[in-house]
C-alpha cells in the first residue's frame, strides 16, 4: 500500500497510525519475512485509520470494506470513497452499506449470467451426446447385423471373411464408443444435479436455514407478475430484532446468532404456501403476504410479535435471562406502489416508523397519495 493512494483517498495523516511503524533498520537489508510484517503493520494500521476517520464500528462486514478498500482489492469501491471525500460529505455507515450492497448486486448478477451460461452448455452437451449416442447405438445394431449375414454366407472366400472380420472389428469399436457416451450422458445428468443443488444452497441462509436475500428477490418477483395477473392482493413486511447490538454486546455473537434462530422460528410458523419468508441480512427479515391485503398481514405478523414480546428466553450457556426479545415490522401494500422495489422502500421507512415509535410493533405503510388526502 503505497502513500500515495493513502494519501488520494485521505487516510493518511501526520502522525498516524502509518507513520508510527517506521522500518527498524534499512529495507534494502531486511529479510522478506521482515519486509512482509511491515507491510502487514501498514495495513493493519491503514485499516484502523480507515475505521476511526469515518467513525465505523469495528465489525466483520467494515473490516471487510475497509480492507478491500485501502488494500487496493477492489479499485472501484476506491474511487467511490475518493468521489465521496472530495465532494464533502461525509462516508457514513449508512452510505457504505448501501454502496457495497450496489455492488453485491451487481455480482449477484454476474454469478447468476455465469450459471445461466454453464446450464446453457451442460443442456446443450447432452442434447449432443444423446444424439451421438443414438447414431452409434443404431449404427451398432445395424453393423451387428450384417457381420450376422457374413458369418452366414456358406463357402465364404477369404475377401468375405477379411471384411467380416473388420466389420467385427468396427462393431467392437462401435459399442466401446456407445458405452462412452452412454457415460458422459450420465456425468452431464450428475453435472446438472450438482449444479442446481449448488443453486439451491446458494439461496440458502447458513444460520436459520431460511431463503435468503437472493431467492426472496426472485420470489417476490415471480408472485408479483402472478398476483397482478389473477389481481389478488400482495403485501410485503420488513421485521428487524429490537436491541440486537445490546443483545450481542452483552451474551456474545453465538447467543446473538441463537436468538436470531429464535425470530426466524417464530416467523417461519406464520408462513406457508401463501407466505414466504427469508431473512435479508443480519437480523433483519423480509416475508410476503400472497392473497392478503394490509390489515390480514398486520394480524398476522403481529400475533407473531406478541408470541415472541411473552416468551422468557434465556441464555442456556450461562443460564442468564435475555430479557425481553422482540422485533418491530412495517408492512406495505405491493400494488399501492409503482414497482416492488418502491414497495420494499415503503415498507422500509415503516419498519423505521415502528422503531422510533418505541419498537415491538408494527407499522403500515401509508402512499403518498393517500398520505396527502388524509
Amino acid at each position: 500500500m503505497s502513500d500515495g493512494i493513502l494519501g488520494w483517498l485521505g487516510l493518511r495523516r501526520p502522525g498516524g497510525a502509518l507513520d508510527m511503524i517506521e522500518p527498524a533498520e534499512d529495507s534494502a537489508v531486511l529479510t522478506p519475512q521482515e519486509r512482509g510484517r511491515n507491510l502487514r503493520l501498514r495495513l493493519v494500521g491503514a485499516i484502523g485509520e480507515f475505521l476511526v476517520e469515518h467513525d465505523l464500528e469495528i465489525t466483520p462486514h467494515n473490516l471487510a470494506i475497509a480492507h478491500s478498500a485501502v488494500s487496493g482489492l477492489n479499485p472501484r469501491l476506491m474511487r467511490k470513497i475518493a468521489r465521496q471525500r472530495e465532494s464533502g460529505v461525509a462516508v457514513t455507515q449508512d452510505w457504505l452499506d448501501t454502496v457495497t450492497a450496489s455492488e453485491a448486486k451487481e455480482e449477484d448478477k454476474a454469478v447468476e449470467q455465469l450459471i445461466g451460461q454453464l446450464e446453457d452448455t451442460i443442456a446443450q452437451f447432452k442434447r449432443s451426446t444423446h444424439t451421438a449416442h443414438t447414431a452409434s447405438r443404431e449404427y451398432g445394431d445395424a453393423l451387428a447385423e450384417h457381420v450376422d449375414k457374413l458369418d452366414k454366407v456358406p463357402d465364404a472366400g477369404d475377401m468375405i471373411s477379411e471384411l467380416a472380420t473388420y466389420a467385427r472389428a468396427m462393431l467392437k469399436r462401435s459399442r466401446r464408443a456407445e458405452a462412452e457416451l452412454r457415460q458422459s450422458e450420465e456425468e452431464a445428468a450428475n453435472l446438472r444435479h450438482t449444479l442446481d443443488r449448488a443453486r439451491r444452497d446458494a439461496e440458502i441462509d447458513f444460520l436459520t436455514g431460511l431463503p435468503n436475500r437472493r431467492a426472496f428477490e426472485a420470489e417476490l418477483r415471480r408472485n408479483y407478475d402472478e398476483a397482478r395477473s389473477s389481481g389478488e392482493p400482495l403485501c410485503l413486511a420488513f421485521c428487524d430484532i429490537d436491541h440486537f447490538k445490546s443483545v450481542n454486546d452483552t451474551h456474545g455473537h453465538d447467543a446473538g446468532d441463537r436468538v436470531i434462530c429464535v425470530v426466524a422460528k417464530t416467523l417461519s410458523e406464520i408462513s406457508g404456501h401463501r407466505c414466504h419468508i427469508a431473512r435479508h441480512g443480519g437480523e433483519e427479515f423480509v416475508m410476503l403476504f400472497r392473497g392478503s391485503h394490509q390489515h390480514a398481514a398486520f394480524e398476522a405478523l403481529d400475533e407473531a410479535r406478541a408470541a415472541l414480546a411473552a416468551r422468557k428466553l434465556v441464555n442456556r450457556r450461562n443460564k442468564l435471562p435475555f430479557g425481553q426479545i422482540t422485533f418491530s415490522g412495517g408492512i406495505a401494500d405491493v400494488f399501492a406502489y409503482a414497482t416492488p422495489n418502491e414497495a420494499l422502500a415503503a415498507a422500509d421507512e415503516a419498519l423505521y416508523r415502528a422503531k422510533e415509535g418505541g419498537r415491538n410493533r408494527i407499522e403500515l405503510a401509508v402512499p403518498q397519495v393517500q398520505a396527502k388526502a388524509a
